[in-house]
């Protein structure tokens, strides 16, 4: 059997290979066979100046882009020169162009390649070559992501569950906090605890007084996964929104945490939440009054697991049919990708 190979029956499968995530080999194939071929997260359309500077997927791509922001519409383009490779914009600004700093070479905001000092008499010149790389963006209710080669549309990213994005209560988002955790772990441990509430028990004891354990639902799309938790009377206490391959939309009663999982190394990864509020009022209250506790412990027990997959007695496990369809479903995507 390939080590690339997750059984479709979740009661006959066995969880990934530990060697996915102790060898190096594995980590780096990952960048182009995962990370290149799937939308990442980029902010809100209407964060920032005209010109924003972005580092696409850090750790796994470090690919340098630029959002642009005109009249007539949103632009995502390589922030690379194309006549001597400098980043052309290195901090956020408003601006009619684009400027290279080191020779003065000069662009639209559509990337469209304007002027060049000193080239008089240069042949076949300008070409196409000379434009910027345009990448894929796409928009949903004001985020933003991109993609250097999708595998499939955004669309059929998120189509299952766009709804979530369109509820009365999240209008007037505001991103009023930025935070980054560093965690000892390879970058899908983290995902893979994201994506069930088996743990939510024996891990998140505060978690567990809030939300309704024996009605929590997991729901899996194409490219996504869903999880909903309800409290003791019944109403959604929070939705949790997995889009392979580390993307993560919280959806509280007061807003919305988006979680991004960036891979460092094999073994150790950042992960930065982002707090998008609509009701302030509503902020204490609920599943998503502590992120910062409910963090903690996953933290701990992530780490561990990191620890433990590198055990000589271990190459892997078998899934809860009831409670790990999220984290089956995301090893049968991480298979494909990678096999």
């Amino acid at each position: 059997m390939s080590l690339f190979q997750i059984d479709p029956d979740i009661r006959r499968a066995r969880t990934l290979d530990s060697s996915f995530y102790t060898d190096r080999r594995y980590f780096n194939l990952s960048k182009d066979r995962i990370f290149a071929r799937c939308w990442h997260f980029l902010g809100r359309v209407d964060e920032g100046p005209t010109l924003r500077p972005i580092n696409l997927a850090p750790g796994a791509l470090d690919e340098p882009v630029l959002l642009t922001r005109s009249a007539d519409g949103l632009k995502c383009l390589s922030n690379v020169c194309t006549h001597r490779a400098k980043v052309l914009v290195e901090t956020e600004c408003d601006a009619k162009l684009i400027r290279c700093g080191y020779h003065g070479r000069r662009f639209s905001l559509h990337g469209k390649f304007l002027s060049m000092p000193e080239f008089d008499g240069v042949e076949d010149f300008p070409s196409d070559a000379d434009d910027l790389r345009e990448i894929p963006v796409a928009t949903r209710q004001g985020f933003v992501f991109a993609s250097l080669d999708p595998v499939a549309a955004f669309d059929d990213f998120v189509h299952d569950v766009s709804d979530l994005f369109v509820e009365d209560g999240y209008a007037g988002l505001r991103l009023t906090a930025r935070r980054e955790y560093e965690v000892e772990a390879h970058w899908a441990l983290y995902c893979e605890n994201y994506l069930e509430g088996f743990h939510i028990p024996y891990v998140h004891r505060s978690l567990n007084e809030l939300v309704d354990y024996g009605t929590y639902s997991t729901e899996t799309f194409r490219y996504a996964s869903l999880q909903t938790a309800y409290d003791a009377s019944g109403l959604v206490a929070a939705r949790y929104l997995f889009v392979f391959p580390n993307l993560m939309f919280n959806f509280y009663r007061w807003g919305i945490s988006v979680n991004v999982v960036r891979p460092d190394t094999a073994a150790r990864s950042a992960v930065e939440f982002l707090t998008y509020v609509s009701n302030e009022d509503l902020l204490d209250k609920g599943a998503g009054a502590d992120l910062h506790g409910v963090e903690m412990e996953d933290e701990a027990v992530v780490e561990s697991v990191q620890r433990g997959i590198r055990s000589r007695f271990y190459l892997h496990g078998r899934y809860s049919p009831s409670r790990e369809q999220g984290t089956h479903h995301f090893h049968r995507l991480i298979a494909e990708f990678m096999g």
